[in-house]
């Protein structure tokens, strides 16, 4: 062992012990980050100071693109930092966008210790631990990074790989049936499993449907409350497909607009959106457009719900992926099932790592 690998591991092992002391002040940073929007180019972040006891003295998180960062408002709050700890779900940003690089606002701040989770993955952001270092602030970083990790994954997965999250939403029968032999879909599931997937609408920037589903059910891709109201927060619907879609479909009256991509290339497409802002895409296409997904490998989280009903015949939920034995089988792991009134819904993630862009081919 090299001596720079050798205080590489002390510094290391230092940090472990010393970050578990932060892991209260984290986990209320995790709470004030769970404020700040979902949605969004910008990831939620919390942030605390703490005197030289331990006790909280200022807290802050981001309200959304433009608003100042958790740090820097934290910052805004206190009388003065010097000599203060800052606990930050992530690591400080190292640029300047709308608003200038964190790293810089603690230094300037004085502040004495930066406690973070996750390292920030984006390639012009990423940088600011070193930054802190680099003018004598002592860094702490790994303090619950799994919960972090966990709490911030869409962003985090769609910042490293450089597209939106992808969740691919299907609802179908027991036997794998998203339709009766006639076609007819409404309802396979029940009210409760409906309502959650309005909600999980709300929380995406976009919703993905390809062209053969607004032809065949005009759906107006709306997040709805219980009683048939529009939800604050609207996804904005991407047509993916080569055809227009009529002038009369429901589409057009759709709070957000539509965005008509006249395009198959998922790659491209989400590669497009991802340079838009968009962060989280909800697919909600149809058995074509979600099987194009899979096959892509572009599949970052599934949501399937699945109704105790038989139909049979050929209307499956999901088609061809190009696996042709069973050694080729698309590998998923369970993350949680849930009762939603007679039906199901299971959370799966690829146990595969989803592919970037650059692999995805185009």
């Amino acid at each position: 062992m090299t001596a720079e690998q050798a205080g590489a591991a002390q510094r290391s092992a230092t940090q472990g012990s010393a970050g578990q002391a932060y892991e209260p002040a984290m986990r209320r940073a995790l709470e004030l980050a769970a404020r700040g929007p979902a949605t969004g180019a910008n990831p939620q972040v919390g942030c605390v100071l703490l005197d030289a006891t331990g006790m909280i003295v200022a807290e802050g998180w981001h309200r959304g693109a433009g608003s100042a960062h958790a740090e820097v408002d934290a910052l805004s709050k206190s009388d003065g930092a010097v000599g203060l700890t800052a606990v930050v779900t992530l690591e400080p940003c190292n640029h300047t966008g709308r608003t200038g690089p964190c790293s810089d606002a603690l230094i300037a701040a004085g502040i004495a210790r930066v406690v973070y989770a996750v390292s920030d993955p984006g390639l012009r952001s990423a940088g600011g631990a070193e930054q802190l270092r680099s003018a004598g602030v002592e860094v702490v970083s790994g303090v619950l990074t799994p919960d972090a990790t966990e709490f911030q994954r869409a962003w985090l997965v769609s910042t490293a790989l450089g597209r939106p999250f992808v969740t691919v939403k299907w609802a179908s029968t027991l036997d794998g049936r998203a339709a009766a032999a006639d076609r007819s879909s409404q309802w396979i599931t029940g009210t409760a499993s409906r309502q959650r997937v309005h909600e999980q609408r709300a929380a995406s920037d976009a919703i993905l449907v390809g062209t053969g589903t607004v032809l065949a059910d005009d759906p107006s891709l709306t997040a709805r409350g219980d009683g048939g109201e529009l939800m604050d927060d609207q996804p904005l619907p991407i047509v993916i497909g080569e055809r227009h879609i009529p002038g009369d479909a429901r589409l057009w009256d759709h709070p957000r607009g539509v965005l008509e991509t006249g395009s198959r290339n998922l790659a491209e497409i989400l590669e497009w959106l991802f340079g838009q802002g968009i962060r989280r895409a909800f697919v909600e296409g149809g058995p074509t457009l979600s099987s194009a997904f899979v096959a892509a490998g572009l599949v970052d989280e599934y949501l399937i719900y699945l109704a105790p009903k038989l139909l049979g015949g050929n209307q499956l939920a999901i088609g061809d992926i190009g696996v042709t034995t069973i050694g080729e089988a698309r590998e998923l792991r369970i993350t949680s099932v849930e009762h939603l009134g007679n039906d199901i819904l299971l959370s799966a993630r690829p146990i595969t790592v989803a592919r970037p862009i650059t692999e995805a081919g185009h």
